[in-house]
């Protein structure tokens, strides 16, 4: 079996500002969350069995009081906070394995996903859904790959490498040294992509470097890299089963009329009609 995991917020922020940029802005207040349904109801509809999907209930996690640049969810838009817990509910009631993340990130429970699914020998690959580059740390040879749709590519770790410069396990060193402006903090001031790459190359991780490498800069770079390090030890599930999906729960008719989107009941019933064919 393949695992599909989704980053929920992302594909949130992806359809509300793509309707926003199609000039769509009111005619469909909760658009963007029906739009994540779609989405993933495209996976199903494309032989996906085993998916789930990790929202940030809420914005801020702990790595906020590790750095107070920490991203927040200040300048986010009020309509598009609005759909997280509609989208979670939905993706419920859709018969969708959903993780709102509270004191961690989505992307932490990304990451516990993968290191669940790909030690289930069941399981031949883990499809991590999302572009954000601090989840290219999870990529396990062709076993855990990384897809990007706005490039439409897929990482494994030798996509990983010729991207980012270095092994897949050292992404949280790299980023340390570089940097993340998604998330707020800055890196180490006066390296650059290519020279971070040649350091983490030449020394390794982080913890390993001679001390003149980064002189007094040095733990300023364990900070980062502490932010940047998934916390992947999460137990979001028990066994690969507890993702299979088995079709949308008797209250989805109802919450698609809410989401103004009945369409999402009638191919949701359309999977579930094909998949549970002998």
């Amino acid at each position: 079996m393949v695992v599909h995991l989704v980053d929920g917020t992302y594909e949130l922020f992806r359809h509300f500002h793509g309707r926003r940029r199609g000039g769509r802005r009111d005619a469909q207040p909760l658009g963007a969350a029906a739009g994540v349904l779609h989405t993933v109801l495209q996976l199903l509809e494309t032989g996906a069995t085993h998916v789930g999907v990790a929202t940030d209930h809420v914005i801020e996690s702990f790595r906020n009081d590790l750095w107070p640049g920490y991203k927040t969810g200040a300048g986010v838009d009020q309509a598009l906070r609005a759909q997280f817990e509609p989208l979670e509910e939905a993706l419920v009631d859709m018969g969708v394995v959903v993780w709102p993340m509270v004191e961690l990130e989505a992307d932490d429970a990304l990451a516990a996903a993968a290191r669940i699914a790909s030690a289930d020998d069941d399981v031949d690959q883990v499809c991590i859904w999302s572009p954000d580059k601090d989840l290219a740390q999870c990529v396990d040879g062709d076993r855990v790959v990384q897809v990007d749709r706005r490039s439409n590519a897929v990482r494994n770790a030798d996509g990983v490498r010729a991207k980012f410069g270095v092994e897949p396990a050292r992404i949280p060193d790299l980023l340390a040294l570089v940097g993340d402006a998604a998330d707020g903090y800055p890196g180490v001031p006066g390296i650059g992509k290519v020279t971070a790459a040649q350091l983490v190359n030449r020394h390794g991780a982080l913890e390993h470097f001679p001390p003149e490498v980064l002189g007094d800069r040095h733990d300023l770079a364990l900070l980062f890299k502490d932010l940047a390090t998934l916390r992947s030890s999460v137990a979001v599930f028990r066994t690969s089963d507890d993702l299979r999906w088995r079709g949308p729960t008797a209250a989805f008719a109802a919450r698609a009329e809410r989401l103004g989107d009945e369409r999402l009941l009638h191919r949701s019933l359309a999977v579930a009609r094909s998949t549970s064919r002998p």
